[in-house]
């Protein structure tokens, strides 16, 4: 791969920088330090690009609120995976009609998955005036100039960025938490799951440079980082492209050979990528998370084939018995899909039986959602929204049952969890596991980022229940 097609190359960098310098000298000319309001919709990735955006407004001068009516700046970064969620960001957006009313120097930016279809742009040019900036994930190094345009009397910018693979390293991140930490090490996806928006608005797979990866994971563990979790459409994917013999394992053993007290996770995991030394070397990793996250979206093969997700039940569930065999006591969850396109009652049944049968811990579960552009937008689909609903419920009660069994089965017993959070509630801190179970437990605020053993004194479907427990000699 020639990286000088998918890096920012470094003095487009430092003309990003400058810019950063130049809005932060008007700025500091105000009479009050002017606020942004970061919000976010969707996965991780976009969670990780939200941190990018608040780092380059913190160098712009920017202080933070989480009230738009008070924000001078509005980021809103978008999802595009589901029509429900997009319906809701534009209703939002809309919403925001009142705050510019009310404040009318207030810029307002929508960035994001959704912002990269042609169609969402043009709506938001007709019929969200108030909008100031678009721009799409691939432009977002570019920010700090848009914003820089903006503030010296451009009206409104539509940045065209197409799908273009781009990676910029060395932009400014502000975490939300000092102990969690969004490691992306790959950008865009190549599958092109028949029913999935995010090859066309996300663009194709291109993997950071693993010193820059490592170098990273370096800087989160010295500022306090202990849940590290590394990113991808793909994880599985990652190395293609590069020099050497890197893949995602070889990454996983770097990470974690470094200094620190700290978990690895990671997302998404494809099952067609999925590989024997993974597992392996999850197993070997005393620092990789017990937790696997492999999405299986549907428990019948010619539904699979459809989807072109590239395995089968057959195989999936070979997958979970290696892994298993590596690790006995893996936390297992995934992504289900019901109502696929013309999915009929039998291949539904397929998907019970897959649940049943592997008995996950947990389930990310949704309706299937049209996405114009892709594939299975122009399927035919005979079944109705309420056979749709009532199949999901059942799914959902299936699911729930395994949840509560397993949890129940976790009562009495002690487990090493890191404490994440402090909350205003009887209950104060919440802890996880390395499997990534929940537990709600009392105890000194002083315990926050620390591992520390947890007795389990009760649970339901969502979650666990526990005390601090006596530290072990």
């Amino acid at each position: 791969m020639d990286r000088s097609k998918t890096e920012i190359s470094p003095a487009e960098l430092e003309r990003q920088r400058e810019y950063m310098a130049r809005v932060a000298e008007i700025n500091a000319a105000s009479p009050r330090q002017p606020l942004a309001f970061v919000d976010t919709y969707g996965c991780q990735q976009n969670e990780a690009d939200s941190e990018h955006c608040r780092g380059m407004l913190r160098e712009m001068g920017y202080g933070f609120t989480e009230d738009e009516k008070e924000a001078d700046v509005i980021v809103i970064n978008t999802c595009a995976v589901r029509e429900h969620a997009e319906n809701r960001i534009l209703g939002n957006v809309g919403a925001l009609v009142h705050t510019k009313r009310a404040k009318p120097g207030q810029l307002i930016a929508v960035c994001g998955c959704m912002v990269q279809q042609k169609q969402v742009v043009e709506r938001i040019k007709k019929s969200f005036v108030h909008v100031n900036l678009v721009f799409g994930p691939s432009c977002l190094w570019r920010f700090p100039e848009y914003l820089f345009m903006l503030l010296r009397g451009k009206k409104r910018i539509f940045a065209e960025g197409g799908d273009e693979a781009t990676i910029a390293e060395g932009l400014p991140v502000v975490r939300r938490s000092a102990l969690k930490a969004w490691l992306p090490i790959a950008y865009g996806c190549n599958n092109f799951c028949s029913y999935c928006i995010v090859p066309y608005v996300r663009g194709r797979e291109r993997s950071r440079l693993p010193e820059a990866i490592i170098a990273e994971a370096k800087d989160i563990i010295a500022g306090g980082g202990k849940d590290i979790t590394l990113l991808g459409q793909n994880v599985n994917s990652y190395g293609r492209g590069l020099e050497g013999d890197w893949n995602f394992a070889r990454l996983m053993r770097e990470i974690n050979s470094l200094d620190g007290e700290f978990l690895i996770r990671f997302m998404t995991s494809h099952p067609k990528d999925a590989t024997e030394e993974l597992f392996e070397t999850m197993a070997r990793s005393e620092k990789a998370a017990r937790h696997l996250h492999l999405p299986f979206q549907a428990g019948n093969n010619d539904i699979l084939r459809k989807m072109n997700r590239g395995y089968t039940a057959e195989s999936y569930l070979k997958l979970i018995e290696k892994v298993r065999s590596y690790i006995p006591d893996i936390v297992l969850t995934s992504d289900v899909i019901v109502g696929f396109p013309n999915e009929t009652e039998a291949e539904f049944e397929d998907t019970l039986r897959l649940v049943e049968q592997v008995r996950f811990d947990s389930l990310f579960t949704f309706i299937y959602s049209k996405r114009g552009g892709t594939p299975a937008a122009e399927m035919p689909d005979g079944v109705s929204h309420a056979e749709k609903v009532a199949r999901f419920d059942r799914l959902i009660e299936l699911q729930t049952k395994i949840s509560e069994e397993k949890h129940a089965a976790m009562v009495g017993k002690t487990v090493t969890a890191l404490v994440d959070e402090i909350r205003d509630e009887e209950l104060n801190l919440t802890a996880r596991t390395s499997g990534n179970r929940l537990i709600h437990l009392k105890g000194d605020p002083a315990l926050l980022g620390r591992f520390i053993p947890v007795k389990i004194t009760d649970s339901r479907y969502w979650g666990l229940f526990g005390a601090p427990a006596e530290e072990r000699s």
